[in-house]
C-alpha cells in the first residue's frame, strides 16, 4: 500500500512538473525576451533547433501545440503581419539610433513574421557588413519582437553573398561541373550551419531551375546545369545538407526560370514551353525537391501560357499555378513564398500609386496561394491591402489562418518558440571554419574545365601556351620592398563590370605572386575607350596574354546584342575582340562566370571555364594556368556552335 502511494505521488509530481514547464514555455515564447536573460541559454540554440530535419514537416507535437495555441490568441492584424518579410539591411547599429528604431517600429506596427537579411547598397555596390553585425541585429530584433521572427537570406554562395566573412563557395554551375553529389550536400550543410550561427534560419536556395536556354540573362551560372536529372540530384543533395544543419531550404523559381531570355527583375519573363515540355524539363527538379522534403518553394514572376492563359497572371499571382499545380497536383504542403514583390515582373502589372499597386499585388498573391510575401514594393500598402481584403471578405479568415499556421509551425520546429537567440560568442567559432574553407576551395578546383586548348604556339614543344611559366618570386627580409617594373612576359587583362569592385583582385594577387613583373590592366566600360590603345599595344608585345572575363548574371546587367546572355558592355567587349584579333594564338581566355561568353568571340583558341566569379574560383583558375593542378571539370551545359554538354560522370559522384 505504501509503495502504491509513493508511486502515485511520484506520478503526480511528474505530471505537475510537465504542466508547469509547458505553461512557462507558452508564456516565455509569447512575449519579448531579454537579450541578457537569454544569453545563458543561447549556446544551446543549435541543439534546440535539432528537433526535426525538415522544419515544415510538422513532426514536433509540442511545436504544433504552441503554434496552434498562439494562432488562436492572435488578432487579425497580427495574423496578416506574419505573412510579410521586408528587407533588414545589416550594418553596425546603435540600438537606440534612428536606423534600428525604424526597423523595430515597422516590425511592431505591422506585426511582421520576419525579415529578409542583406547588406546596404552604396553607389551601386553592396556594402557588406560582418556576420557578427548580422547576429547582433537578428538577436536584438528577436528580443524586441512579441513573437519569434523568421530570418531569411539569399545565400546562393553562402554567407559571403551578403557579408564579409563565411565560407566562399562557387556558384551553382561549378557544382554541376565538378559532378559531385557529396559536394552539393556539403554546400547545403555548411551554408545552413553558418546561417544559423548568425540567426538566419531560412535560405532562399537551392535554385531548381534548368538552364536549358543559353540566352538566359538571369539564371545562367545560378543553376546547376541544363540536364533535369542532374539538376534534380544536386538539388536533393543540397536540401539534405540544409536539413542536416537544421535549416530551411527553398527550391526556386517555380515553375522554372531556366528557359527564358528575359530578366524578371526588369519585366515579365515568358516561358513558352508546352505542358509536356514542362513535365519533362522544368518540373522534375521541383518534384525531386518535394520528395526530399523541401521546406519552401519560391514562385517566380513568370508568364507560362501552358499553365495560365492570362498574360497578366504571372505565376506569383496565378491560382492555377500556385494552388492547382503546385499545391494540389504536385502535393506540396510546405510554405509557398513569393519572389521579391518589388521586381518589375510583378509591379508593372498593377496600376495606381506605389502603395495601391503593392496592395493589389499582395492580395492577388495570397489569393493565388502564397503563404509568405517577401520584400513588398511598399510595406504599408501591401499589409493594409491584405488586411482590408480580409475585412471585406475578398480573402477568407480561414485562408489567412492556413498560412499563419504554417509560418508558426515552421518557427516552432526550428526551436524558436523555446530559444530565439544565437550565441554571439560562438559566431567566430562556427563561421569560416578552416576545414570548410578547404572544402570550398577543393570544389572550385574540381570545377575548372577546359573547353578549348591549342596544343602549342608553333611547332616547337617548348612554345606551349600552357602551363604558364612561373618566375622567381619577390623575396625580401624586409616588410617593404621596391615595386617590380612590369615586363612583357605576361599580360593579364581583367574584364569586369566595375574596376572599383572586388572581381579580379584575388586573381591578380595570385598571378603576381608567381610572376611579379606581370603587366596588369583592369578594364570596365567606363575606362575601355581610354585603355584600348594601350591594351592593344601590350597584347602585341606580350609573350603570353591572359584575359580573365568576369561576367555573372545579375539584375539589370548588360546582355549580348544578339542574345540575352550576360555579356561584357560594348566598350569592354570591343577591347577583348581586338585583343583576340591581334594576339589570339598566345591568349587564353578564362570565363569566371558565364560559360557562354565564348559565343560572342568564337575565334578564341584557348578557353577555360570556372563557372563562378567567387574568390575560390579565381585561385583555382590561376592554379590551373600555372600547371599546379589539372582541369578535372566537365561542361554541364551546351555552348551552341562551340561545345556540347558532357554528362556528369558517375565515377566522380563522391
Amino acid at each position: 500500500m505504501v509503495a502504491i502511494m509513493r508511486n502515485s505521488l511520484l506520478i503526480s509530481f511528474v505530471v505537475l512538473a510537465w504542466v508547469i514547464a509547458s505553461v512557462l514555455d507558452d508564456v516565455a515564447s509569447a512575449a519579448p525576451v531579454s537579450a541578457a536573460s537569454e544569453t545563458a541559454r543561447s549556446a544551446r540554440a543549435t541543439t534546440a533547433a535539432a528537433t526535426t530535419a525538415s522544419p515544415t514537416s510538422g513532426k514536433d507535437p509540442s511545436g504544433a501545440h504552441w503554434a496552434d495555441g498562439t494562432l488562436q490568441k492572435m488578432s487579425l492584424e497580427e495574423k496578416v503581419g506574419q505573412l510579410f518579410m521586408p528587407w533588414a539591411r545589416v550594418d553596425f547599429f546603435n540600438f537606440s539610433g534612428p536606423e534600428y528604431l525604424e526597423l523595430a517600429d515597422a516590425m511592431k506596427k505591422f506585426h511582421l513574421g520576419g525579415f529578409v537579411v542583406t547588406s546596404p547598397i552604396e553607389s551601386g555596390l553592396l556594402k557588406k557588413g560582418s556576420p557578427l553585425d548580422a547576429a547582433s541585429l537578428t538577436n536584438q530584433l528577436q528580443s524586441d519582437s512579441t513573437l519569434p521572427l523568421l530570418f531569411a537570406a539569399d545565400f546562393e554562395r553562402g554567407l559571403p553573398m551578403r557579408f564579409h566573412g563565411g565560407v566562399v563557395f562557387p556558384q551553382a554551375m561549378a557544382f554541376g561541373a565538378a559532378g559531385s553529389i557529396e559536394y552539393a550536400y556539403q554546400f547545403g550543410r555548411v551554408s545552413a550551419a553558418e546561417a544559423r550561427a548568425i540567426g538566419v534560419q531560412w535560405n532562399f536556395y537551392p535554385d531548381a531551375d534548368v538552364n536549358s536556354n543559353p540566352n538566359n540573362p538571369i539564371i545562367n551560372t545560378r543553376a546547376f546545369g541544363e540536364d533535369p536529372s542532374e539538376v534534380s540530384e544536386l538539388v536533393k543533395a543540397y536540401i539534405r545538407g540544409v536539413h542536416e544543419a537544421h535549416g530551411m531550404a527553398t527550391a526556386k523559381h517555380f515553375p522554372g526560370h531556366g528557359d527564358t531570355d528575359t530578366d524578371s527583375h526588369l519585366s515579365v519573363s515568358r516561358i513558352t514551353a508546352s505542358r509536356e515540355r514542362l513535365d519533362q524539363v522544368e518540373l522534375p527538379p521541383f518534384r525531386a525537391a518535394i520528395a526530399a522534403g523541401v521546406d519552401a518553394i519560391m514562385v517566380g514572376h513568370l508568364s507560362v501560357p501552358a499553365l495560365e492563359p492570362d498574360p497578366n497572371r504571372v505565376a506569383t499571382i496565378s491560382h492555377s499555378i500556385t494552388t492547382k499545380l503546385l499545391r494540389e497536383e504536385m502535393g506540396f504542403h510546405g510554405i509557398i513564398v513569393t519572389d521579391a514583390m518589388d521586381m518589375n515582373g510583378v509591379t508593372r502589372i498593377f496600376g495606381g500609386d506605389r502603395g495601391t499597386s503593392a496592395g493589389k499585388a499582395a492580395v492577388e498573391a495570397v489569393k493565388a496561394g502564397a503563404d509568405m510575401i517577401i520584400i513588398p514594393a511598399d510595406l504599408d500598402g501591401a499589409y493594409n491591402g491584405v488586411l482590408e481584403a480580409v475585412k471585406s471578405g475578398d480573402i477568407s479568415t480561414s485562408r489567412i489562418d492556413e498560412s499563419v499556421r504554417k509560418v508558426l509551425r515552421a518557427k516552432a520546429a526550428l526551436g524558436l518558440h523555446k530559444n530565439r537567440l544565437v550565441d554571439l560568442n560562438s559566431v567566430n567559432n562556427e563561421v569560416s571554419r578552416p576545414e570548410n574553407i578547404a572544402l570550398a576551395q577543393k570544389i572550385a578546383d574540381d570545377a575548372v574545365t577546359v573547353v578549348r586548348q591549342k596544343v602549342s604556339l608553333n611547332a616547337s614543344e617548348d612554345a606551349k601556351l600552357l602551363p604558364l611559366t612561373r618566375s622567381a618570386a619577390v623575396s625580401s627580409e624586409y616588410t617593404y620592398h621596391a615595386a617590380v617594373a612590369a615586363a612583357n612576359h605576361l599580360l593579364v587583362l581583367v574584364f569586369t563590370d566595375d574596376a572599383r569592385g572586388s572581381d579580379g583582385r584575388a586573381f591578380v594577387r595570385e598571378v603576381s605572386m608567381r610572376v611579379p613583373d606581370a603587366r596588369i590592366f583592369f578594364i570596365d566600360d567606363q575606362q575601355a575607350a581610354l585603355l584600348a590603345p594601350y591594351v592593344l599595344e601590350a597584347s602585341v608585345n606580350a609573350e603570353r596574354v591572359v584575359a580573365a572575363v568576369f561576367v555573372t548574371p545579375s539584375a539589370g546587367r548588360a546582355t549580348g546584342s544578339d542574345t540575352g546572355s550576360p555579356m561584357l558592355e560594348r566598350g569592354s567587349s570591343a577591347v577583348l575582340a581586338n585583343v583576340i584579333k591581334a594576339a589570339n594564338e598566345k591568349t587564353v581566355a578564362v570565363a569566371l562566370g558565364n560559360p557562354y561568353v565564348i559565343a560572342q568571340y568564337p575565334a578564341i583558341q584557348n578557353y577555360v571555364c570556372t563557372f563562378s566569379s567567387a574568390t575560390v574560383s579565381e585561385l583555382s583558375a590561376v592554379k590551373f594556368l600555372f600547371g599546379e593542378m589539372p582541369a578535372r571539370g566537365h561542361l554541364p551545359v551546351t555552348i551552341p556552335g562551340i561545345a556540347t554538354r558532357v554528362a556528369m560522370p558517375r565515377a566522380i559522384q563522391r
